[in-house]
């Protein structure tokens, strides 16, 4: 997980440069994933609180938006299980989500929430903490990886209006375009809690939002409202940031912009997916329901503890003996819900040189036990507060990656329209 703040981190999702018309939202276009800046502003959350699993830690992202602060995505001892797979062949067979979309030359679909009907949306965030504008980190990712990206992943906070003009001219390439994902925190460093949020604190805020992407995007987009909140979770009496909060800004955010005219955000719920966190009390409480959460989805990385695909998705650790794994709890939990892998990332490991061609071949080989994961996102940063997450700092992590990028589930034909 990455929090990451600042305006215009950009997280690009790859999905070949198939025409990606979908409501207006067509397929490739040429850059833009955030650079990172340097800095990183609130390191170490998630890892500042005993140590426990967290994120990646992107913590900062100096002038980028939206990722607050995440520390230590450490953690995560993935003792992972292969399937995981409750509910998962009925969410298939039922294509999570399903209902308008189009039809592509494949006879595959993409649904009015942006389900792919076979395959999965491929995903890069390209080049972070690197200081290259976005447009030139996608565009050296790209060339790196071997082919196109599709999806635009951002980060906003505050007062923020997005998409800004730039995002907005991505996502419309002609030759390509793209759909955006955008995280929005409505408050900045969490100055107004959940609670105030709920009650109406940043009415005008949403409003001022709502009415600018009405004004100027139509198109469908993907949304998450304050991502990864396990570790800002305070359950102390009268605080306003219980996980009951959460759930309550959240579905007051949704439903604002709803009534404000914002009818093409699919809406993303994105938690950790770490074994401490969800074996939480209150963990159950933080879904805002089903009428305002379109994707479920987790952030998870791969360090010493993690050694493959299966264990990435489905992590467990001994000390938290009832917590199933996080793909497996979302098939018993929502069954009917899309998973997206929002932010994953493999850390270099000195002491296993070949660790990352390893693991990239064991996502291939994996994918198939997983079918209710309809997108992946890859997070690319030299510097990434844990470690390097590059992936081709070796010539077989670069042609494992490739080969996964390359796969033909993760090109799923757009329709045009």
């Amino acid at each position: 997980m990455v929090k990451i703040g600042g305006s215009g981190l950009v997280l690009a999702l790859g999905l070949g440069c198939v025409a990606l018309a979908v409501a207006g939202v067509s397929g490739c276009k040429g850059a833009a994933c955030a650079a990172g800046a340097a800095g990183s502003d609130t390191a170490g959350a998630a890892g500042a609180r005993s140590g426990q699993d967290g994120h990646s830690g992107q913590s900062g992202h100096s002038g980028q938006s939206g990722h607050s602060g995440h520390s230590g995505q450490g953690g995560h001892d993935g003792h992972g299980e292969r399937g995981g797979q409750s509910g998962s062949g009925a969410a298939e067979a039922a294509d999570p989500g399903t209902g308008g979309g189009g039809r592509g030359r494949t006879g595959c679909e993409v649904s009015r929430t942006l389900v792919p009907s076979c395959g999965a949306w491929w995903g890069v965030a390209p080049e972070i903490f690197t200081g290259r504008r976005p447009e030139r980190a996608l565009e050296r990712a790209e060339r790196r990886m071997g082919r196109p990206a599709a999806v635009m992943h951002v980060y906003h906070r505050g007062d923020e209006l997005f998409p800004t003009s730039a995002e907005r001219a991505i996502a419309r390439d002609p030759d390509g375009r793209r759909l955006l994902l955008v995280n929005w925190k409505p408050s900045v460093d969490n100055s107004h809690t959940w609670a105030e949020i709920a009650g109406g604190a940043l009415d005008a805020r949403i409003d001022r939002l709502a009415a600018h992407i009405v004004r100027t995007f139509p198109e469908r987009f993907f949304l998450t409202v304050h991502h990864e909140p396990e570790n800002d979770v305070l359950e102390t009496p009268g605080a306003g940031m219980s996980a009951a909060d959460y759930a309550a800004m959240f579905r007051h955010v949704v439903r604002r912009l709803r009534a404000g005219g914002v009818t093409n955000a699919v809406t993303v719920m994105t938690y950790m997916g770490a074994p401490n966190w969800a074996s939480k009390p209150w963990f159950e409480r933080l879904y805002p329901g089903d009428d305002v959460v379109d994707w479920v989805a987790m952030d998870p990385y791969a360090d010493r503890r993690v050694d493959g695909f299966d264990a990435l998705v489905n992590k467990i650790r001994p000390d938290f003996p009832r917590w199933p794994g996080f793909y497996r709890w979302t098939g018993e939990r929502f069954p009917g819900k899309p998973v997206m892998v929002a932010e994953w990332g493999v850390f270099e490991r000195h002491d296993r040189p070949g660790f990352k061609e390893s693991f990239f071949t064991s996502v291939r080989a994996g994918l198939r036990d997983y079918p209710r994961i309809k997108a992946l996102v890859y997070f690319d940063s030299p510097r990434a507060p844990r470690g390097d997450t590059r992936f081709d700092t070796t010539p077989g992590a670069r042609r494992a990656f490739g080969e996964l990028a390359g796969d033909p589930r993760l090109r799923p034909a757009v329709p045009s329209g």
